[in-house]
């Protein structure tokens, strides 16, 4: 092994895992922290991995929030914090569920029949018409009726109000199905108009402008529409706005209001005043188990968890594993928006793991001082040092590593935009590797990072060992420096490295 890699911390029988110490500015890891840090064992992050992945298969293959396999989950990451020492709240909260359980069909009955593709529920292909989220259930053959429709198209996108106005369904015949067009209103406003004035079912096809003529897969913003409403393209909504067409549609869905929870572990130790707050989501989506996205992060924080439980520590640290992530960062939002200022500002920084062990892996670190000058702009104060952190333990290893942006795709997101320093550790996603990259880290250029993002293969075998060895390291050394750190980063930290270097020519050397 190179020199400053610590030995013991076998992966498997194969591979051991690196682990090097960063030397940032504003703290070194003395002996004792050293040792925490070696005591932070691959082995056990690959236990907690099987653990998730022997719930999502007791559960339908599926960890998503407002599924059992979310409770399980929950329930196991919350056992394994109490018996390693941390205080740990269950934090609820509600979020609008959705699951389209069977594939929809369409088909016209009169006046000559034709069946229509569907798009199926996992979106692996993209049919006729799909089923729009938060639709609600039915099997209705009735004949169709127009609802204010522009055809042809009009001049520019939005031109049609179809179904906008209560006025737009006068003389409305209750139990048709409506035909409506995309334009001006949502497509939940042109639905619940069609629900009022008494339709079976609705179908929402596109304008016909040019990049405004495929399938609509859209949604109604959340339970409400209990009548089956389904999305189409452009020339099937024209095909059947033609007289006398009768159509039958059957949707089966759940579209309901269902209650979450986050998981936050607090450290018994630590100045209250100075949280280090680490995170990870840890639902997945319906369609998989979720084993890289996001179990790997969910699991390396819950290694280091069961590592530093019982540790005093100069800071005070806090964990959290995020539900609702998938659903567009839920339980990190709701977290934040529901502290108290005074509370927040406790908070000096926040890292982020999410998909550490991608099988065709990328070293990325969040760029927290733009300085790749390209995407989103850089973090809150303070996160060009967290950044330079992760990029000095990967140097002292001579492992190369790349820059990722804070694109919003993650739970940092909420943190930036309260102002609190952050970063973080990123392996890809749907995204493709490029030729450079694959020079950097090996794999295959030209294909996606993940290739089972999102889907039903997205188990443990899905799992690249060597980038999460390397990333367990990383964190592991990035979760002790700051948890002993005097100099946090952040204005704070910012404004006494001023001060110091003002002084500086009175004293002879800054110390």
């Amino acid at each position: 092994m190179r020199s400053g890699v610590i030995r013991g911390l076998a992966l498997s029988a194969a591979l051991a895992l690196p682990l090097a110490y960063a030397h940032p500015a504003q703290a070194d890891p003395v002996p004792s922290q050293k040792s925490l840090i070696t005591s932070v064992a691959a082995s056990a992050t690959k236990k907690h991995l099987q653990a998730l992945q022997d719930i999502a298969n007791a559960n339908g293959g599926t960890r998503a929030a407002g599924t059992p396999g979310l409770l399980a989950s929950r329930d196991y990451v919350a056992g394994k914090l109490k018996k390693a020492g941390w205080n740990v709240t269950l934090q609820p909260f509600d979020f609008p569920f959705f699951k389209e359980n069977a594939t929809a069909s369409m088909e016209r009955t009169a006046p000559t029949p034709k069946v229509y593709a569907p798009t199926p529920p996992d979106g692996s292909s993209v049919g006729d018409f799909a089923t729009m989220t938060y639709s609600g259930s039915g099997n209705v053959t009735a004949a169709l009726q127009n609802v204010d429709l522009m055809l042809p198209p009009g001049p520019t996108p939005s031109s049609s109000n179809s179904g906008c106005e209560a006025a737009d369904f006068a003389g409305f015949v209750p139990g048709n199905i409506a035909l409506l067009q995309r334009g001006t209103c949502t497509f939940a406003v042109k639905a619940q108009n069609a629900q009022a004035a008494g339709a079976s079912a609705a179908i929402i096809f596109n304008e016909g402008q040019p990049g405004r003529t495929a399938t609509l897969q859209g949604t109604l913003g959340g339970p409400g529409v209990t009548i089956p409403v389904v999305g189409a393209s452009f020339d099937v909504g024209q095909e059947l706005s033609a007289a006398g067409t009768a159509v039958h549609v059957v949707t089966n869905t759940t579209s309901e209001i269902r209650t979450t929870y986050n998981v936050i572990a607090d450290s018994k130790y630590g100045d209250p005043n100075k949280v280090v707050m680490l995170g990870a989501h840890l639902d997945s989506v319906l369609a998989g188990p979720g084993i890289n996205d996001n179990g790997s992060g969910s699991a390396v924080d819950l290694t280091i968890a069961e590592a530093l439980g019982k540790i005093p520590t100069r800071n005070h640290l806090r964990i959290a594993w995020w539900s609702g992530e998938e659903l567009g960062l839920l339980g990190s939002t709701f977290y934040v928006g529901n502290l108290a200022a005074d509370q927040l500002a406790k908070i000096k920084l926040y890292l982020n793991f999410d998909m550490v062990a991608s099988p065709n892996y990328a070293l990325k670190i969040y760029d927290g001082d733009d300085s790749d000058q390209s995407g989103a702009p850089a973090g809150p104060p303070g996160s060009d040092e967290i950044e330079k952190l992760f990029e000095k333990y990967f140097d002292t290893i001579h492992q190369a590593h790349n820059g990722t942006d804070f694109d919003g795709r993650s739970d940092y997101g909420p943190f930036i935009a309260a102002g609190i320093p952050a970063g973080g550790l990123f392996t890809g996603a749907e995204g493709i590797k490029t030729a450079e990259e694959a020079t950097l880290f090996g794999g295959t250029a030209g294909v996606a990072y993940d290739h089972c993002y999102h889907q039903a293969c997205d188990t443990i075998a899905n799992i690249n060992d060597k980038a999460l060895a390397l990333n367990l390291g990383a964190i592991a050394t990035a979760a002790v420096v700051y948890a002993f750190s005097n100099d946090l980063p952040g204005p704070a930290a910012a404004a006494t490295t001023a001060r110091k270097a003002a002084v500086a020519p009175e004293i002879g050397t800054v110390r």
